[in-house]
């Protein structure tokens, strides 16, 4: 199964994981046991699960996005996307162009709708999509796009893995990875630039209103 592309959050633009490198070092500094932490506060540990990290670095400099790869044997990865918000956020249409890279090349949609992520007490929620882009008499391959919001930034997890042999490690990286980003970005609440005063004589802007930090939510559902 080839690995999907490496692109942001909100993302245009693609390389592969083997391509991308370590591009922007004032994003993310060393921390403990060979940690990188990002601006957000994000910590990318060097390991999660069984996953190793094996990349990180700018994704998207339009956008300010970064990221951190990761896998884990027999195939298997995930990928933890980090972009700053500026203005209301759409997760689905911040999606459209993996959507649309996945049913060019022939992916099947298999599934999408919202779900918690995190575990604990304070999941978030968060979108997801799944694409079937592979199939095996005994394995499907897929990949599943999850994203939601903390604070200032929207953190996308794309995994890729084979059903049913990597269930087990494909949700327990999507919850440990959505669990760091709850315990290490700030839930403050999003402030976006004020529109400017319309020049005399002209109608006002439109302004669109903030989107609230989501709150801590009870109970801790499978993100599936």
């Amino acid at each position: 199964m080839p690995r999907i592309g490496l692109i942001s959050l909100l993302a245009v633009g693609v390389v592969t994981t083997a391509s991308a490198q370590t591009t922007d070092i004032d994003a993310f500094k060393d921390g403990a046991d060979q940690a990188k932490v990002h601006v957000s506060g994000f910590v990318c540990p060097q390991f999660i699960g069984h996953f190793e990290r094996d990349a990180y670095g700018e994704r998207n400099p339009s956008i300010k996005s970064d990221f951190c790869g990761y896998s884990a044997l027999d195939g298997v990865y995930g990928t933890i996307t980090l972009t700053p918000l500026t203005g209301p956020f759409d997760a689905k249409a911040s999606l459209a162009d993996e959507f649309a890279e996945q049913e060019g090349s022939s992916g099947k949609s298999i599934g999408e709708g919202t779900a918690f992520a995190g575990g604990g007490k304070s999941p978030i929620k968060v979108y997801t999509r799944t694409y079937e882009t592979a199939a095996l008499e005994t394995l499907h391959y897929r990949i599943q796009f999850t994203v939601g919001t903390i604070g200032n930034w929207a953190v996308r997890v794309t995994t890729e893995y084979a059903t049913p042999r990597d269930d087990d490690k494909q949700r327990d990286f999507l919850n440990t990875a959505f669990a760091e980003a709850i315990a290490h970005i700030p839930r403050t609440p999003q402030s976006y630039p004020a529109v400017p005063e319309a020049a005399p004589g002209m109608p006002a802007a439109a302004s669109a209103p903030p989107v609230a930090a989501t709150p801590p939510l009870a109970g801790s559902p499978k993100p599936r």
